[in-house]
C-alpha cells in the first residue's frame, strides 16, 4: 500500500496547463492513482488538499466536495477515518468551512466541540443541529 501526499493529489485532480511542472507531473500522478493497486490517504491530507484546492487554485465548494467523493469512490484508495471526511462533506455542503466541519466530523463521540470565538460556525451548527454541538468557551 502506497500513502499519497496532498501534492500528488491535487496534480491528480487539478489540470493547470500554465504550469509546466503540473503539466509533466499530472500524467504521473493519474498512472499513479489509477494504476495502482491499494493506496491509503491520511485524513490530514484530505485536510490540506481541501486548503490547496480553495486557496490555490481558487476551486469552489461543490466542485471539491465533488472531488472527495470521487476520491471516496475509487475502491483502490482507503481514506483514514472515511467516514468522517463524508460526514464533513455533507456538512461542509451546508456552509460550514471544511476544516471546521472535520473537526466536527471527527469530535462526534464527545459531548462538544470548544471553541473560542468561532461564534460564525457555532451559529450555523447550531441551526443545522449538528451533535456534538460547539460550545463557546467563557
Amino acid at each position: 500500500m502506497i500513502a499519497l501526499d496532498t501534492n500528488l493529489l491535487a496534480r491528480f485532480y487539478v489540470d493547470d496547463p500554465s504550469d509546466p511542472e503540473a503539466a509533466r507531473q499530472r500524467p504521473i500522478a493519474r498512472r499513479l492513482v489509477l494504476d495502482s493497486p491499494s493506496l491509503f490517504v491520511p485524513v490530514t491530507v484530505v485536510l490540506e488538499l481541501e486548503w490547496v484546492m480553495r486557496g490555490f487554485y481558487e476551486v469552489d465548494r461543490d466542485a471539491f466536495c465533488d472531488v472527495l467523493l470521487h476520491l471516496l469512490g475509487l475502491p483502490q484508495v482507503t481514506v483514514e477515518r472515511w467516514e468522517a471526511v463524508e460526514a464533513a462533506l455533507e456538512v461542509h455542503r451546508k456552509g460550514i468551512e471544511f476544516a471546521d466541519a472535520l473537526h466536527w466530523a471527527l469530535s462526534r463521540g464527545c459531548t462538544g466541540l470548544a471553541t473560542f470565538d468561532d461564534r460564525r460556525f457555532a451559529r450555523r451548527a447550531r441551526r443545522l443541529g449538528l451533535e456534538p454541538p460547539i460550545v463557546l468557551a467563557r
